[in-house]
């Protein structure tokens, strides 16, 4: 399918039907982040739902592109207004015929971990190189000071074909679908082997079909023909797995994508998405289910007195799952769970990586890297890798998903330690209410 075709499909989505159910009340404004920080940007109602109505295939305000895609503004409409997937489909039309080099370059994260990965120390140190990333910067319009994850030596994928072979049973509830993502397969991979552990602790046979992107990269660049090219391909390879099996992931924002993103924004209507999207879990969500229904062993959970910053990225918050993170955390007796209060850390994805968009991704993220750092400067969690780049960036802490303390609870983690300092031993800030 082209990607004319794909826009007009997308276009014809219940975005632009949801266009005359706004009453320009400007709630959506008076919570965007970038529009909070910066003149560049007209605000979503300007370029979503107002400007959509003068829109004849062309766009009719280029400061769009300054729309970071994070999704608040649909999640805080209360008249159900899809502002950020209009925006999305609106600034991929306008994108369509002079797309960026680096903005194609950039999307492909699972080529960059598979490229790195080899050569990790090496990567990482030329990563780390001043010089080189003005170079990158004058050259591809990467900000030299925008946050960059480390490659690993080991691979995530490279860790399950050797733990596949060496684990044992029994798991009595049976098979279960991890889907890891590019940045859990290649960046974070810590992440995904916490997931693996936990899940089988407490009884699950895990499942690692082999995957690709879901082209979320692609798809909030506006390259919707590639992003499609991706989404299909991960769900005929997820559903190979198993039908009817549930599908885990610790990549909140790749899950988004399979939940709605690739639906409501590019507008594809494949029955494999939608079955494979109403499998999909994100871990904290699906962890806290089994709390609740007394199928997960709460008994074996080791204290840990720990005080913890946490944020919801935007891409957890646009699935309506609530903050299941946060109780799913507190069920470790002694861990006290301090929520952000931010609505963005600001990078969106690729977003804040860009040199003309870096400065405002900053701005967006300054009150959160300051909560982080009064709350505890040594640890927080967040879902999703983008952001936990942004924040280890911007507060100088290390940033975990909540499966990670999970795991270090149910005593999977060994001595784990952050910084030199072992986590029962983390500084205590208790001050705060929640």
């Amino acid at each position: 399918m082209s990607t004319l075709n794909l826009l007009e499909g997308a276009q014809a989505s219940l975005a632009r039907i949801s266009l005359d159910s706004c009453v320009k009340c400007t709630i959506c404004e008076s919570q965007c982040p970038v529009l909070e920080v910066t003149p560049l940007f007209s605000g979503p109602k300007f370029v979503g739902p107002q400007a959509e109505r003068f829109r004849s295939g062309l766009s009719v305000d280029y400061s769009l592109d300054y729309c970071s895609g994070c999704g608040i503004c649909t999640t805080v409409c209360p008249q159900g207004v899809k502002i950020a997937e209009m925006n999305a489909q609106a600034r991929a039309v306008m994108k369509a015929d002079r797309m960026p080099l680096r903005d194609r370059i950039i999307t492909r994260t699972e080529l960059e971990g598979k490229l790195m990965q080899p050569f990790a120390p090496i990567a990482n140190a030329v990563l780390a190189n001043k010089p080189v990333r003005k170079i990158v910067e004058k050259v591809v319009g990467v900000h030299a000071e925008a946050p960059v994850p480390k490659a690993r030596f080991q691979s995530f994928p490279m860790w399950w074909r050797k733990h596949e072979k060496e684990r044992t049973g029994p798991f009595p509830k049976g098979p279960i679908v991890f889907f890891h993502g590019c940045a859990g397969g290649y960046f974070e991979v810590a992440t995904s082997i916490a997931t693996v552990e936990v899940l089988e602790a407490i009884g699950y046979e895990v499942i690692v079909p082999r995957q690709g992107c879901c082209g979320l990269a692609a798809q909030s660049n506006g390259l919707f023909k590639d992003a499609a090219k991706s989404v299909r391909k991960l769900c005929d390879q997820l559903r190979a797995a198993g039908k009817d099996l549930t599908i885990i992931s610790s990549s909140g924002s790749c899950t988004g994508m399979l939940r709605h993103e690739a639906h409501e924004i590019m507008g594809l209507q494949d029955p494999e998405l939608l079955d494979v999207g109403s499998r999909i879990v994100e871990t904290s969500e699906f962890l806290l289910e089994l709390i609740d229904a007394g199928e997960f062993p709460v008994e074996r959970l080791d204290r840990r007195d720990l005080t913890i910053p946490y944020h919801q990225p935007c891409q957890v918050k646009s699935q309506g799952i609530g903050k299941p993170a946060i109780r799913l955390m507190e069920t470790i007796p002694g861990v006290t769970v301090i929520e952000s209060g931010r609505q963005c850390c600001g990078i969106a994805g690729t977003y804040g990586l860009k040199k003309e968009k870096y400065e405002i991704a900053q701005k967006i993220g300054k009150p959160l890297f300051d909560m982080v750092k009064a709350t505890n400067p040594e640890l927080a969690a967040c879902e999703t890798e983008t952001c936990r780049w942004q924040i280890r960036k911007g507060a100088g802490s290390e940033v975990i998903h909540p499966v990670q303390l999970i795991h270090h609870a149910l005593g999977l983690a060994g001595t784990t330690e952050v910084r030199g300092i072992p986590w029962e031993e983390l500084p205590q800030k208790k001050k705060h209410k929640k």
